[in-house]
């Protein structure tokens, strides 16, 4: 353990004269203001439709979605998604509960949920992809190796430092969105009832297992289940870095598998084996609100063995490679 942490802390300065978490903030402190704005423009737009009456506003959401529900030109997948919506409203509506209660808090939330399949991962591709192949194309790699330290520590070390600052990540975005957008929205609404445990069964929503939780112990489990996501991410990208030793061709064959991801996840409702592939058990945070999986059968505990399962292989894949491969020549 005393010969990892020098070597932890070493890896943490190279990342950070890398510069690219900095980079990663200023995309958040960019992005996130822009969001906001979005967000508050949309607020104005239906306070100024319904008179500020968030009933009148969720019964004509559910109005529209069972219209479309009629139309022939609505695929079915989509219909399941809006069949399932509707009765979640309804719900929300008969407990007489704002599922959209304006707040800086509901839109980290919101955010946070959106950002899970994507965006954060994205921002974690940015730091892992280039953690060893980086230094390949640098040549930094054959100085490294040639210490007196045995090569799994090396990319243990590695591996360390790349766990930090995928923790810092999650929690800057959800830090950096809840100040920005507590601006315009305020800072309360952490006491704020939401519905969780909505079991859904193709088209129908079983409600016998709901309650209502304060909105900070939803996104205490919001947080965890995408903390856990974006370190499977981390573990896959450094696999990448590792196989490959172009930079730009890690962080190309990942960008790929995650934009890949986001078409095979609204695509994959015929394709049943498509439930075993990483990027479409991302969304975690779709089971907490009860949002229909990509593919029937698919539950929280068979989306976390999956994941588990890819970054433990990663991980296997990346020791096994490094300690093995001729990579001074």
């Amino acid at each position: 353990m005393n010969n990892i942490l020098p070597l932890v802390k070493n890896e943490t300065i190279k990342i950070i004269k890398r510069k690219r978490f900095y980079v990663i903030l200023l995309i958040l402190l960019v992005l996130v203001p822009i969001f906001t704005y979005a967000q508050l423009k949309v607020a104005e737009r239906n306070r100024e439709k319904f008179g500020g009456d968030w009933r009148l506003e969720l019964q004509q959401a559910i109005t529209d979605n069972q219209n479309s529900l009629g139309s022939d030109r609505v695929p079915e997948e989509w219909k399941r998604y809006r069949s399932v919506f509707v009765q979640q409203m309804q719900y929300y509506l008969e407990h007489d509960i704002n599922p959209n209660e304006p707040g800086g808090v509901t839109f980290t939330r919101e955010f946070m949920d959106n950002s899970v399949n994507l965006f954060i991962p994205l921002l974690i591709m940015a730091i892992a992809s280039d953690l060893v192949s980086g230094e390949r194309t640098t040549g930094t790699i054959k100085m490294l190796l040639t210490r007196p330290v045995r090569r799994w520590k090396v990319l243990l070390s590695k591996l360390l430092a790349l766990f930090m600052f995928v923790s810092l990540i999650v929690v800057s975005t959800f830090v950096i969105s809840y100040l920005v957008s507590g601006l315009l929205f305020g800072y309360s609404g952490f006491g704020v009832p939401v519905f969780t445990g909505f079991q859904t069964t193709g088209s129908n929503v079983d409600m016998s297992a709901v309650q209502a939780i304060p909105q900070w112990k939803y996104m205490l489990m919001q947080c965890g289940l995408i903390w856990f996501v974006s370190m499977i991410i981390a573990m896959l990208a450094f696999m990448v870095s590792v196989l490959l030793r172009s930079t730009a061709a890690s962080i190309v064959v990942m960008m790929a598998a995650l934009i890949s991801g986001t078409i095979l996840t609204n695509m994959a409702a015929s394709w049943e084996s498509a439930k075993y592939l990483f990027m479409v058990n991302l969304g975690l945070t779709d089971y907490l609100s009860g949002t229909p999986a990509p593919i029937e059968g698919m539950t929280l505990p068979f989306s976390l063995t999956v994941l588990a399962v890819w970054g433990a292989v990663s991980l296997i894949v990346s020791f096994a490679v490094f300690t093995k491969r001729d990579i001074l020549n």
